[in-house]
């Protein structure tokens, strides 16, 4: 006999419905799938077979986060298959902080009604984030939740898990004073801040997404919804052949609070504001919220998604292979001796 229940339907439940929302994802599924994975969509969990080949003594790492706020952007236009990506992204850029490479991921959708199409559309972001990070989405989690959040809206949450030799682990105790601080451009706000965004253009308001037109072309909706870069891969290419003494993913806190976090005790990254390529998007947040230029540095990416360190005799080759990535790194800085961990100058 097909599950069904009449009674939990009438409280707002529909349990079909969630059995047709997996069927839609499954093709999106099946795009992130690699040899480890052992079992498809439906079980109770997701098998994977760790590849050991070449790693001595293997550390896994792991995080986890959600989109936050950002989804009131999709919701008010109406664009559900991006934020699937920011998802991921907010996972595998951290896992990638401590040199390992992400493995797999789950995402977690819950809704105030469960529209299959809409959950499937939700989830082929998070497929394509996983392509884009080249892990596998091995499983997760639709909660149907009526009366907790609204039937149009829902909340998107993920974790991922990665490995790393001991030995290719991240050593800040490596730094010295001299080594180079380069950039990796962000796509624009990522997935940070929006709280913020939100009080300033009054999102929810009658025509604010199409307030303000950025230079490229861009209405200001499309704008805030683009999603958050992954650096996976460049960076896992870059640490084949450079030692990299730090990475951070400059997410919610900006400069000021992620920068200090891969920086060791004694050392100060010192970054030239002036080389900061900052994107128009945070001119125009800055503008319109007469926002402190210390409040957006400690809010927001403001251009720059991540940084790595290096040594500065490393500091050509590593943009080349950074270039070679299709990133478009540059020098924001250097390390010095001191215990300020970030100065901004």
């Amino acid at each position: 006999m097909k599950s069904f229940s009449d009674s939990y339907k009438e409280a707002g439940v529909d349990v079909t419905a969630g059995y047709r929302a997996v069927e839609l994802m499954k093709r999106h599924v099946a795009k992130t799938m690699t040899p480890q994975v052992l079992t498809g969509l439906g079980g109770f969990g997701g098998l994977f077979a760790l590849d050991l080949n070449g790693v001595k003594e293997p550390v896994l790492v792991s995080g986890t986060d959600g989109v936050g706020t950002k989804l009131k952007v999709a919701f008010e236009l109406g664009r559900h298959n991006t934020v699937g990506i920011d998802c991921v992204a907010m996972c595998v850029n951290d896992i990638i902080c401590c040199g390992a490479k992400p493995l797999f991921f789950l995402d977690y959708v819950a809704v105030g009604k469960n529209y299959p199409e809409k959950v499937a559309e939700i989830v082929s972001g998070v497929a394509e984030g996983c392509v884009q990070a080249g892990c596998a989405l091995v499983g997760g989690e639709t909660a149907e939740m009526p009366g907790f959040y609204p039937e149009e809206e829902y909340d998107l949450a993920g974790f991922s898990v990665g490995v790393v030799d001991r030995s290719a682990v991240i050593d800040h105790t490596t730094q010295r004073a001299g080594d180079v601080i380069l950039a990796l451009p962000s796509s624009g706000v990522h997935s940070n801040g929006f709280s913020l965004v939100r009080k300033v253009f009054g999102v929810g308001e009658k025509g604010w997404a199409d307030s303000h037109i950025l230079p490229d072309g861009k209405t200001l909706g499309e704008t805030l919804l683009t999603p958050t870069k992954i650096y996976v891969k460049p960076v896992l290419k870059l640490m084949e052949s450079v030692q990299v003494k730090a990475v951070a993913h400059i997410t919610g806190g900006g400069f000021y609070e992620n920068i200090p976090r891969a920086i060791a005790d004694g050392m100060t990254a010192k970054i030239e504001k002036s080389a900061v390529r900052v994107l128009p998007i945070f001119d125009l947040i800055a503008k319109t919220g007469g926002i402190s230029e210390h409040d957006m540095y400690n809010t927001f990416n403001m251009g720059v998604g991540m940084i790595v360190v290096v040594k500065k005799e490393d500091a050509d080759r590593a943009l080349q292979i950074l270039t070679d990535a299709g990133e478009d790194a540059y020098p924001i800085g250097e390390l010095t001796e001191g215990s300020e961990r970030i100065e901004l100058c």
